[in-house]
């Protein structure tokens, strides 16, 4: 093929001759060939390239084919162009060389923040279908109320407004309006709707009470063990958590310190599952309205009662105007939902939708108007029973199948329980994931959700968070028992 390109070197030619067997568009492949001799230096800046007619004729394309190729080139910046004159290469474009053809990775330049992410640790997931997941949080398919949410959707869709817009930052009106009433029927929670910000999931609601309550260097008091995504997120935004230790009252009150926020799982500690008693209750306030702090309350499941009343919120009692209250429907519909909502205190209410607003305008309308119907319909609270019902036969089903070889704590609310392998030492714990995961179970220690800094706080035995609710009875059991024969083999040896 004859070439109207200037001789440079041999490499020039076969850039071009070598995109003729590319199956992306003409003008495309015109375009991207150009850039490649710019950045190996057959064409500099202040060069110029050949006519329309000329280049076209070379690749056996139409003129409108380079034409469009050199136009888009010219809205990139790599060529200039002026009339009745030949396009030329864009001053500016330094070369790269055919040494270094193959693009360098970037120094990589993180802000603090991003330093902070960068040290911890991030969970993976499960290889490969296991004979049972005992991870907590999951929920079962078959308990997610399909029709109930189907109809509430198509109800949302037909309600169609005179324009699609964004919508309140705090969350939609009617929304809020249901939730305010939920709260008080299951929670026993008064609140105006003024004060109800609908988040993304509960994880969200933790990260904006992070941005606006603390500074880098701050000190917030958490339960030692904890939510270790709460921590980790804590310790993202420069925080210093001060780990308290937990017994079966909850929270050790009287070893707090002064610190700007404390976070708390008072209705059902995460992961023990205690409940934190009246007395520290009241100590916990008093603690906050004496050192001007905030408490932030995650009752992540709170529906999930079985043998004892429900506890009413830190919120709902005298001195809570200092509580920021986290709910979700992740726990109780799904957590691919990402829905969830905060109850801040009324001075707080209007920062929390503006901070809302910043880090993404608002949650996605049609799932909120969805779940407002539920709420209003009665079909949300009717799945709720129908889900403690299911997920209180799972609990049995798991009580029952691990015997007396282990010692369970926290099995009298949420989805999960604790399960201390008696006479096996921590020291074992990796040798035991191992060949759990060798026997395909899905299985998830205590130890991490102790606070890092202060390993001399961790139990001296193995202990497993056993989430049940996205498991089926039998599979309970076919997982119980692979896990006691893994168990018994190590305790054997």
């Amino acid at each position: 093929m004859p070439s109207i390109w200037p001789e440079r070197n041999i490499q020039f030619r076969s850039i071009m001759v070598g995109q003729l067997s590319d199956e992306r568009p003409v003008a495309r492949r015109i375009g991207e060939a150009i850039k490649e001799q710019i950045r190996q230096g057959f064409l500099s800046s202040g060069d110029r390239l050949p006519s329309t007619r000329s280049l076209a004729t070379e690749w056996g394309v139409s003129r409108t084919t380079v034409t469009a190729a050199y136009a888009q080139l010219i809205a990139e910046g790599y060529l200039d162009t002026r009339q009745g004159a030949r396009a030329t290469v864009a001053h500016g474009l330094a070369a790269d060389g055919p040494a270094t053809a193959q693009a360098r990775p970037a120094a990589v330049r993180l802000s603090a923040y991003g330093r902070r992410l960068a040290d911890l640790p991030r969970p993976l997931p499960l290889k490969g279908r296991p004979v049972a997941d005992f991870r907590y949080g999951d929920l079962s398919t078959s308990d997610f109320p399909t029709l109930a949410w189907k109809r509430a959707i198509g109800r949302a869709l037909l309600r169609r407004p005179a324009r699609l817009q964004y919508g309140d930052p705090a969350g939609s009106p009617d929304l809020r309006s249901a939730l305010a009433s939920y709260l008080w029927r299951a929670r026993g929670l008064r609140c105006e709707p003024d004060q109800i910000i609908i988040v993304n999931g509960s994880q969200q609601g933790l990260d904006l009470c992070a941005r606006l309550l603390l500074d880098p260097g701050d000190r917030i008091v958490v339960e030692n063990p904890t939510y270790s995504a709460a921590r980790q997120l804590f310790v993202a935004v420069g925080a210093v958590p001060v780990p308290v230790d937990v017994d079966d009252d909850g929270m050790k009150t009287d070893r707090l310190v002064d610190a700007r926020l404390a976070y708390v799982t008072p209705s059902h500690q995460f992961p023990l599952g205690s409940v934190m008693s009246a007395a520290r209750r009241r100590q916990l306030l008093a603690w906050a309205h004496r050192s001007g702090a905030y408490i932030v309350e995650d009752d992540y499941d709170g529906e999930y009662r079985y043998d004892v009343a429900p506890v009413p919120a830190l919120q709902a009692l005298d001195g809570g105007e200092r509580v920021v209250y986290v709910g979700t429907v992740s726990k109780t519909l799904s957590p691919t939902l990402r829905l969830g909502y905060l109850v801040a205190p009324l001075g707080l209410a209007e920062a929390f939708a503006k901070v809302k607003r910043l880090a993404d305008r608002h949650a996605p309308s049609l799932e909120q108007d969805a779940l407002a119907d539920l709420i209003i319909s009665g079909a949300y609270e009717r799945h709720v029973r129908n889900a403690r019902r299911k997920n209180r036969d799972r609990r049995v089903a798991l009580l029952d199948a691990l015997g007396s070889d282990v010692t369970v704590v926290g099995a009298d609310a949420g989805l999960h329980v604790v399960a201390w392998l008696n006479g096996l030492p921590r020291e074992r714990e990796q040798e035991l994931l191992a060949r759990a995961a060798e026997a395909g179970l899905g299985i998830y220690p205590v130890s991490g959700l102790y606070d890092p800094e202060v390993p001399e706080h961790r139990p001296d035995m193995v202990g497993l968070v056993l989430g049940y609710a996205s498991l089926t009875e039998k599979e309970i059991g076919q997982g119980v028992r692979h896990l006691t024969q893994v168990v018994s083999t190590m305790r054997a040896e």
